[in-house]
C-alpha cells in the first residue's frame, strides 16, 4: 500500500486518511513528531486491511445462500433474516445475532475454518431467532445440526466462547 502524506498548519491535533485505490492518503498536523505519526498510520493500515478483507469475505463465501440452504435443512424455510454477514472486529465470540433486528453477524476468523464449523455457529445464531437465551428450548433447536457437539468441541479446542 502505498501511503502519502500531507501536513497542515492548520491541523491541530487529528490525523485523518482515506483510501484510494492501492494509496492511503494522510492527513496530519504539521507538528506531529514522525514516530506518532508512523504508530498512527500503522492502525489506519490494519483498519483498512480488515475493510478489505471483510469486503471480500462478504462477495466470496455468501452467508445468505449458506443461511438459505440451512433454513431449508433445519428450520423447514421458516426464518428470515435481514442480514447476514462476516465482520473482522469480532475476536471473542464466533457470531452474534440481534433476534430483534434479525441480524446475524459472523467472525471472520470463521472463514479460515471448516465449512461444517462454519455452518454450526450460522444454525447456533439461527436459533436464536426462535430463542433468544441458551434455554433447553435453544439447545434442543441448536443440536438439529448433526455435526454440533463435533463443531463445539473443534471451537472450544481454538480457545474461543461457544455460546
Amino acid at each position: 500500500m502505498k501511503i502519502e502524506i500531507a501536513r497542515s498548519a492548520r491541523r491541530r491535533r487529528t490525523v485523518g486518511a482515506r483510501l484510494a485505490g492501492d494509496t492511503m492518503h494522510v492527513k496530519a498536523p504539521a507538528g506531529m513528531p514522525e514516530n506518532k505519526l508512523a504508530e498512527i498510520i500503522e492502525g489506519f493500515q490494519k483498519r483498512f486491511e480488515r475493510q478489505k478483507l471483510r469486503k471480500a469475505l462478504n462477495r466470496e463465501q455468501t452467508l445468505n445462500d449458506i443461511f438459505e440452504r440451512l433454513n431449508k435443512k433445519y428450520f423447514t424455510g421458516n426464518l428470515s433474516v435481514k442480514s447476514i454477514k462476516y465482520v473482522t472486529n469480532q475476536r471473542k465470540k464466533y457470531g452474534c445475532c440481534n433476534f430483534r433486528t434479525k441480524t446475524i453477524r459472523i467472525s471472520h476468523i470463521l472463514a479460515e475454518m471448516p465449512e461444517w464449523v462454519r455452518d454450526y455457529v450460522v444454525v447456533h445464531e439461527m436459533a436464536h431467532l426462535i430463542e433468544p437465551n441458551h434455554s433447553k428450548a435453544f439447545w434442543d433447536i441448536a443440536h438439529r445440526y448433526k455435526l454440533a457437539e463435533r463443531a463445539r468441541g473443534y471451537l472450544m479446542a481454538k480457545g474461543m466462547k461457544t455460546d
